[in-house]
């Protein structure tokens, strides 16, 4: 009894302590295989800042330096977006896609994608531009409180994909705050014609024209061509090239030379004399400069009626004004 119970006893006892012997066993394997995993981690990070410190490799930068409005009219403005990009790393870089977005108030106004758009040097900047239009019509349907002749705030934001070694492919986010204009055009009308010279062959008239701003910014009238109709009858074409200050939503008035032949009107020059007045049309163009730059900008009047004035009587006119003030 007691050498059996001696030998079942023994049987655990050998089974346990080769248990207890085997546990051991695994855990170095454990901790030998865990720590050639972090050496080698170690080796790979140590030698990854080695060659990034050798080679230089370090992740681009980028900034919205300026933006330009090139051209804008009644109907668009055409947007140039300069984003500086610098790259360190001694290799090119690739420009993959460059994403934007203008906004106002939250709005989206347009966004689009440029694909594929080129190469950084190695050690270099590059200025990248991008082109926007902005095209007032969109922008007027789906937004009826925005009006002509206003500012509006905008905020453009721009994405730059390049694509890195050692990093990978990575994501500049950029933004740039603005404002715009949704330029309108002036009112024009032709309260006078002053007579200079009068005669059938050639008469030399000067137009008092009135000029009013609709916007909620300065123009600087610097240039104006316009053809002029008296009774359905064309008296030609006429230019100023008289620098003219024009206030936000205010009027300025401004004197045009013309010459005209008086003969051509046939009977409507009859009732211009006896002083019924007379029908006109004015279209053309002003040049102005604004707070974005330079615009050309449309000028028209169809239906109008305007006074025809001698010099003599226009003065008389103007003394019997300022008796009765």
């Amino acid at each position: 009894m007691d050498k059996r119970y001696m030998a079942s006893c023994d049987k655990p006892d050998v089974v346990e302590r080769e248990v207890q012997d085997r546990e051991p066993k695994e855990d170095n394997k454990d901790e030998e295989k865990g720590g050639f995993l972090e050496k080698v981690k170690d080796f790979i990070h140590d030698v990854g800042e080695k060659i990034e410190e050798t080679i230089g490799f370090g992740k681009p930068t980028a900034d919205v330096t300026a933006i330009h409005i090139p051209h804008i009219n009644l109907e668009k403005a055409d947007l140039v977006v300069d984003v500086l990009v610098k790259n360190p790393n001694p290799i090119p870089i690739p420009l993959i896609d460059i994403n934007y977005l203008i906004e106002s108030d939250g709005r989206k106004l347009v966004s689009g994608l440029i694909p594929d758009a080129g190469t950084i040097h190695a050690h270099g900047s590059e200025t990248v531009k991008i082109p926007v239009c902005l095209i007032y019509d969109d922008i007027k349907s789906t937004y009826d409180d925005i009006k002509p002749g206003s500012i509006i705030p905008y905020k453009i934001k721009v994405d730059l994909i390049v694509d890195v070694p050692v990093f990978g492919r990575l994501t500049l986010p950029l933004e740039k705050t603005g404002e715009i204009p949704i330029p309108y055009k002036p009112d024009i009308d032709l309260e006078k014609i002053h007579f200079e010279k009068f005669s059938f062959e050639e008469t030399i008239a000067t137009l008092h024209v009135k000029l009013e701003n609709m916007n909620d910014f300065d123009l600087g009238l610097n240039g104006l061509d316009c053809e002029v109709w008296l009774s359905d009858v064309s008296i030609g074409g006429t230019e100023l090239a008289k620098s003219v200050e024009i206030k936000k939503n205010g009027i300025s008035y401004v004197d045009i030379p013309i010459t005209f032949r008086p003969k051509d009107f046939g009977s409507a020059l009859w009732d211009m004399i006896r002083g019924r007045g007379t029908g006109y049309t004015l279209k053309g163009h002003i040049n102005v400069d604004t707070p974005f730059g330079g615009m050309k900008l449309p000028i028209s009047k169809e239906g109008g009626t305007t006074r025809l004035k001698k010099k003599k009587e226009d003065r008389c006119e103007d003394d019997d004004d300022e008796d009765e003030e």
